[in-house]
């Protein structure tokens, strides 16, 4: 994020924030990124699943995500608006990351938060591969979430925050259609309250006002560890 947007995160959030904590800088494996690419045009998934498990195994989801999957997402998209064709390639990728992702929230053992953070995909959103990378992201600092998925109905959030009683709700939109404030307005009173944290650019923040954002995969685990006085 930038410097601007950090100030303005730490001003809204509740508790401490530590700046070095919020700003980080990436740097994009090229190498890595152009290593995948290749080998999705070939269709060879077993190469990317492999490199995937070793980036994440060495450098963590986070680095992982920001440094190589996003750059590649991204130039796969470039590649699609050039030609128009690939759009097996997205879909072989990110069913790989899902899959990968999935392997690395299953090891989630002794869980410090003894609720789990629910985290969901709102309305009919159904791009959820930043939430496969935050349920990742937080299994390795030991947090242990309640994953929704894609197309949460507002009743399904409702519901479960009442029989979980979760120290965080994390909702995601990519798309302003999708974006009710309705969905965190409405959740039933339960104490203690949890934080309610947005993520994706769907959100319209004059509309959201008492809530926490997150602008990327870091910010998100801050918000979330804040939530659990970590």
């Amino acid at each position: 994020v930038t410097p601007a947007d950090a100030a303005e995160q730490a001003k809204k959030a509740k508790g401490k924030v530590s700046l070095e904590n919020i700003v980080r800088e990436f740097e994009v494996r090229e190498d890595v990124v152009a290593g995948i690419n290749k080998a999705l045009q070939a269709f060879d998934i077993a190469f990317v699943e492999e490199t995937l498990r070793n980036e994440l195994d060495e450098h963590g989801v986070e680095m992982a995500w920001h440094e190589i999957i996003v750059p590649t997402l991204i130039a796969i998209g470039e590649d699609w608006e050039e030609s128009g064709q690939g759009i097996e390639i997205e879909h072989a990728f990110s069913e790989t990351l899902k899959k990968v992702f999935r392997e690395r929230s299953s090891a989630c053992e002794a869980p410090a938060n003894a609720h789990p953070v629910v985290i969901a995909a709102v309305g009919e959103e159904q791009h959820s591969l930043p939430l496969h990378a935050l349920e990742a992201a937080l299994c390795e600092l030991g947090i242990k979430t309640h994953f929704l998925g894609a197309r949460t109905p507002f009743d399904a959030i409702a519901s479960t925050v009442t029989r979980l009683a979760p120290p965080a709700v994390f909702l995601w939109a990519l798309l302003p259609e999708n974006a009710n404030p309705e969905y965190f307005e409405n959740l039933p009173q339960i104490r203690p309250a949890p934080r309610i944290i947005l993520g994706g650019p769907g959100w319209d923040r004059e509309e959201c006002g008492d809530v926490a954002f997150a602008d990327d995969l870091t910010l998100a685990c801050e918000q979330i560890k804040q939530a659990l006085g970590a």
